[in-house]
C-alpha cells in the first residue's frame, strides 16, 4: 500500500513575506454613561446585561485613567482627554463587536505602526491595536501551489451530454406518475 503513494512535489518557496497579525481595537460606547470616571469590567458588563447598546455617537467608555507623567500613544490606546476641566490620559474599554484582525507584512517599511496610519486610521481614526495581539507566522496558499485547475469542457460535449440525458429520461416521469410503460 505505502508502494502505491505518490512521493510529494518538491516544495516550491511561495514568495509570500512573513506576516504579522494584528488584532485592531475600537472604542466601547455607551449611552448614558458618566464621562468622567473609569468603569471596571463587571460594571461593564451590568451596563450591557441591562440593555446598554453600543452607538457610534454616544461617549466612549473608559477603562484606566493613568497618572501624570503617562504620555498620549493612541496607536496603542492611550487617548488624551478633559476631566472635569483637567488633561488626563485615559485608556478605552474596546468594544468586541468591532475588533478586527489585520495582515500585515513583516517587512512592511516602517512596521506595524505605519501600516496602521496608511491602512487603518483613514477610515477609523479611533482604532488602536495592543502590543500583546501581535502573532507572527507564514502564511502558504495551498490554493496556488496545489489545486491543478481542469480545462473547462466545449460547448459541444456539454452540449451532447444534455441530448443525451434528455434521451436517456424520455418518459422516466410518465412511469413514475403511474403513466404508461416505455
Amino acid at each position: 500500500m505505502i508502494a502505491d503513494l505518490k512521493p510529494y512535489p518538491a516544495m516550491k518557496p511561495s514568495g509570500v513575506p512573513w506576516l504579522g497579525k494584528v488584532a485592531v481595537e475600537r472604542l466601547l460606547r455607551l449611552k448614558g454613561i458618566d464621562t468622567g470616571r473609569a468603569y471596571t469590567p463587571k460594571e461593564i458588563m451590568a451596563f450591557v446585561g441591562a440593555g446598554f447598546k453600543p452607538a457610534l455617537d454616544a461617549p466612549p467608555v473608559i477603562r484606566t485613567i493613568h497618572k501624570k507623567g503617562t504620555a498620549t500613544d493612541p496607536l496603542h490606546g492611550l487617548f488624551e482627554f478633559t476631566i472635569a476641566g483637567k488633561p488626563a490620559i485615559v485608556e478605552y474599554e474596546p468594544d468586541p463587536g468591532l475588533r478586527d484582525t489585520e495582515q500585515i507584512p513583516l517587512l512592511e517599511e516602517g512596521g506595524i505602526e505605519a501600516f496602521l496610519r496608511r491602512e487603518v486610521l483613514p477610515h477609523a481614526p479611533d482604532a488602536w491595536y495592543d502590543q500583546d495581539s501581535v502573532k507572527i507566522g507564514y502564511e502558504i496558499s495551498f490554493t496556488r501551489y496545489f489545486y491543478k485547475p481542469q480545462p473547462l469542457r466545449t460547448l459541444e460535449e456539454i452540449r451532447a451530454d444534455i441530448l443525451a440525458l434528455e434521451k436517456e429520461t424520455e418518459g422516466l416521469l410518465d412511469e413514475i406518475i403511474g403513466g404508461g410503460a416505455k
